[in-house]
């Protein structure tokens, strides 16, 4: 039987991992496990499609060590027991466990012995937040590494690997993929190289060669592909940037329908992923301080509209829409981090004054650590006069309230009864 495409794609050594050079390139930590030979368990955690059984399959191929995958929740602790006597037998074995968030007890314990020895390194894979969702035992004993969604350059030089590659991907086909195509193709995947890679099989492989014996690919055959249609109106490409550009123009202009109209283009291009991440740097950017409440709303919405999925998604993303775009508007926040960080690239820091630094230790009397500091709750207000900015920055302003939201303003009034206090003191 042919094995996906995806599949006959997969990595065989770290210098073909696709995206996550923050953890397979090199100086990064899992190139440097595998190039000192002190493999460790770990567990990827991430978005599907993203690289954690391309990863656990690159490792295995970079060490030569044994490489069995097994699923935690459908495959049973006898699977378990001939991994474990396999590694008894060759010495060390790479197991990668997917799913491992749905590991029981049973399992859980008879691999614990194993991962202390060594004899199997285990490579968890997971979409759930391991923090959360996996057992401290095993948490204990393994190393946690986040796997992020590829952007769009990683995906497209993939497909075009796939292409040219005769042994494992569609060399041997003469293929023309359309620019347009390939734009839809690796955005409306959303990071998903899996997803990218069997569209474009299934593209290829079911549509039939022209008179000169080439597969053309435009952007109708990818749309019916990958079961998403690309924005419309896109005659030079830059539709999807600037539909998210005009939704985000328009919440921050207040104009609620001109809002709804670009979110309806998106949810049409089942952009969810872009749409929750634009959606939360929009509550925090443009909304901020002036109606904190809408942002901390915007993050239940968008968790809600992850875990539904299109259709349903589109309801609480409506909400979150209607509410961004009516709400009172504040970038302060935004503004004043931007300033802070300024100072910082440019070398505008300083001393930490000697009354805030740390004091836990022994001889930091002597270094005259602490000395001074006035702690602000023993006095009316909880405030005290003292300084907390380095001596070259000690009058330097970054946040500059506004008044757009009863939060803020009230933010504000306490900013000027504070500076009056200094005034007096």
């Amino acid at each position: 039987m042919q094995q996906p495409l995806a599949y006959r794609m997969r990595p065989r050594n770290l210098s073909e991992v696709v995206g996550q050079t923050h953890l397979v390139g090199e100086g990064k930590i899992i190139r440097r496990m595998v190039q000192a030979k002190l493999l460790s368990s770990m567990i990827l955690y991430g978005p599907p499609g993203t690289g954690k059984t391309s990863i656990a399959s690159a490792i295995a191929g970079s060490t030569k060590y044994a490489f069995r995958m097994l699923n935690a929740a459908t495959d049973s602790k006898k699977d378990l027991q001939i991994v474990a006597e396999e590694a008894r037998m060759s010495g060390t074995v790479i197991l990668l466990l997917d799913e491992i968030h749905r590991l029981d007890k049973v399992k859980q314990d008879f691999l614990l012995p194993h991962l202390e020895s060594g004899s199997i390194v285990l490579i968890g894979a997971t979409t759930e937040n391991p923090y959360i969702n996996v057992t401290p035992a095993i948490r204990s004993r393994t190393q946690i590494f986040e796997v992020k969604p590829l952007d769009e350059e990683d995906i497209e030089k993939a497909l075009i690997e796939a292409l040219n590659d005769h042994e494992r991907g569609l060399g041997d086909y003469s293929v023309s993929l359309d620019a347009k195509a390939l734009g839809h193709l690796k955005r409306a995947t959303n990071g998903d190289l899996r997803a990218a890679l069997n569209g474009l099989e299934l593209a290829v492989k079911s549509t039939p060669p022209s008179s000169d014996g080439i597969i053309e690919l435009t952007l109708e055959v990818i749309e019916e592909s990958v079961q998403k249609k690309a924005l419309t109106h896109d005659k030079d490409g830059d539709a999807h940037y600037d539909v998210i550009s005009a939704l985000q123009k328009s919440i921050r202009g207040s104009d609620v329908n001109a809002a709804l109209h670009y979110a309806a283009r998106l949810i049409e291009a089942g952009e969810l992923t872009i749409l929750a991440r634009r959606l939360m740097v929009i509550a925090y950017e443009d909304i901020g301080l002036a109606n904190p409440t809408a942002t901390a709303r915007t993050v239940q919405a968008i968790q809600a509209a992850q875990s539904l999925g299109f259709p349903e998604a589109r309801i609480p993303i409506a909400n979150v829409v209607v509410d961004l775009a009516l709400s009172p508007k504040s970038n302060a926040a935004y503004l004043a981090i931007d300033a802070a960080l300024i100072d910082v690239r440019q070398g505008k820091s300083g001393e930490v004054p000697d009354h805030l630094r740390d004091s836990h230790y022994k001889g930091a009397k002597d270094l005259r650590r602490g000395i001074g500091y006035q702690y602000p709750h023993g006095f009316p207000n909880a405030w005290v006069n003292q300084q907390y900015l380095p001596d070259k920055l000690r009058d330097v302003v970054y946040y500059e309230p506004k008044e757009t939201g009863k939060y803020e303003a009230a933010l504000k009034l306490r900013d000027e009864q504070i500076k009056n206090w200094k005034k007096k003191g």
